[in-house]
């Protein structure tokens, strides 16, 4: 049987700049709505963690402790850079579409069972095969969606979605205070109703991700140009049609297997620089994110006496504040630029953290108090970690696209995000504010560094294609 020769041959196409040049359309909203809910379904699995993390421990059944709280979270996140990787790699060699199913179903069933847990063994495996799916969706969605959205609105989209993650934190919250209330369940039915929110989520959004297509650029770099191009005309009529003053720019491949060798080569030899910054900028992120929100419950019982039923009500204009920082300033990346935006982002979120440290310390903020102050750090710190997940998707060729997101996520979850909420469970248990501080102080410095990091190695990738921004490895001559 003769193999196709659209796989073989190489494949001139201006599919890129076609999906670069549409004007906003009902599709790329139906692809934000499908695929942006991974950060929802994060954001709600996180804070329910967080808010319920009381209830685990007065639970008849589980009894968990402060530390065992904190291991849960780490494993919860060790479990996300297992599956990133895994299912990251997956996404490069099989397609995004073909893995979207795949993460979604691992996370459905896996919290689904945390509402059935009978003991802290049994609850953290099933938070670490939660954490699975939710890193395969992080990889897998992140890159369809940049190659999806067109150049222009690249940024300030990625950067909503990213910050859609407090829209979840914010129904967890919220569940978490109805569930929790005083009389309305039994003490160990609450908690577990609460996990299975996230299955049942989960079973609308496998429904509507049926009307989600393939990526085109995915499909052209595998030699299925026909297929892309089928896409990319219904995507097309959708919207209103693009006049073009010049052709449409063209970019020439030749289908090749990418292997190991190939990722290697590009990140430590063609890109070392890039591949540096977005170590620095997962991992800063990570650690003070992780550290802090995973903790946040255990800060507000420990130092401040707030009641397990009350924590919700506190996470609420935290989230706020988080959801509210991409969403004004997303723009801002894609006008004054990513470096400029990506530096001062996090330069702020580090600096207004050591106030808050040291205010802590002193013991000058009560509840309220402390709850303003973290609202207005993470109002810069979330649209700088969501600005991290941009800028690792733009920063390599598409070929390794999913697997550098994966890859990055990995390393920065494994050095930053695993350690951060262990080390505050074990800070936060010993009731020492200093300690606490120091520990603050620690995550700022990490955000000081990258912005300075960033400084001398972003990449200047506003409003261009993602093909300009890096060459396809699997670019030919013409």
């Amino acid at each position: 049987m003769n193999p196709d020769p659209s796989r073989t041959e190489p494949i001139d196409t201006d599919i890129p700049a076609r999906l670069d040049a549409l004007p906003w359309s009902p599709f790329h909203t139906r692809v934000i709505a499908a695929l942006g809910i991974t950060w929802i379904l994060d954001g709600l699995e996180v804070t329910l963690a967080g808010s319920l993390a009381g209830a685990l421990k007065s639970s008849p059944v589980l009894q968990l402790t402060d530390v065992q709280i904190g291991v849960s979270a780490s494993l919860y996140l060790l479990g996300a850079v297992a599956g990133a990787l895994l299912f990251g790699w997956a996404a490069d060699r099989y397609g995004r579409k073909r893995l979207f199913n795949v993460t979604l179903g691992v996370y459905l069933v896996a919290t689904a069972a945390t509402a059935f847990a009978v003991d802290f063994h049994t609850y953290a495996l099933f938070r670490m095969l939660t954490g699975a799916g939710i890193g395969g969706e992080y990889s897998a969605i992140n890159s369809a969606i940049q190659e999806l959205i067109p150049a222009r609105y690249r940024g300030r989209t990625d950067l909503l979605i990213n910050g859609s993650f407090w829209v979840g934190a914010a129904a967890g919250a919220g569940a978490a205070v109805v569930l929790l209330a005083p009389g309305l369940l039994p003490p160990d039915l609450g908690w577990r109703c609460a996990f299975g929110i996230g299955a049942v989520l989960g079973l609308g959004i496998l429904w509507v991700r049926r009307f989600i297509p393939e990526s085109p650029r995915w499909l052209i770099t595998h030699g299925r140009r026909d297929e892309a191009e089928a896409i990319v005309r219904i995507i097309e009529a959708g919207g209103p049609p693009v006049t073009w003053e010049a052709p449409a720019p063209r970019i020439r491949l030749a289908h090749r297997s990418i292997g190991m060798l190939d990722v290697a080569r590009t990140l430590f030899r063609t890109y070392p620089g890039r591949a540096f910054n977005a170590l620095v900028l997962m991992g800063s992120q990570a650690f003070f994110y992780n550290a802090i929100f995973f903790t946040y419950a255990l800060v507000l019982g420990r130092f401040y006496g707030i009641a397990d039923d009350r924590i919700g009500l506190y996470i609420l204009p935290f989230a706020a504040g988080n959801f509210l920082g991409p969403l004004v300033l997303g723009r801002l990346f894609d006008t004054i630029g990513r470096k400029p935006m990506i530096a001062t982002t996090y330069a702020l979120s580090g600096l207004l953290l050591l106030v808050t440290a040291w205010l802590f310390v002193a013991g000058t903020l009560d509840a309220t108090g402390i709850t303003i102050a973290w609202s207005v750090v993470f109002f810069f710190a979330s649209a700088a970690a969501s600005s991290a997940y941009l800028t690792v998707g733009e920063s390599f060729p598409l070929e390794m696209r999913a697997l550098a997101i994966a890859l990055f996520y990995a390393l920065g979850t494994a050095v930053g995000g695993a350690l951060g909420p262990w080390l505050f469970g074990l800070l936060i248990g010993e009731g020492d504010r200093d300690a606490v501080g120091w520990g603050y102080a620690g995550g700022a410095a990490l955000m000081l560094v990258a912005a300075a990091v960033t400084l001398r190695f972003g990449v200047a990738a506003e409003r261009r294609s993602l093909e300009d921004v890096a060459r396809p490895l699997s670019s030919a001559p013409h």
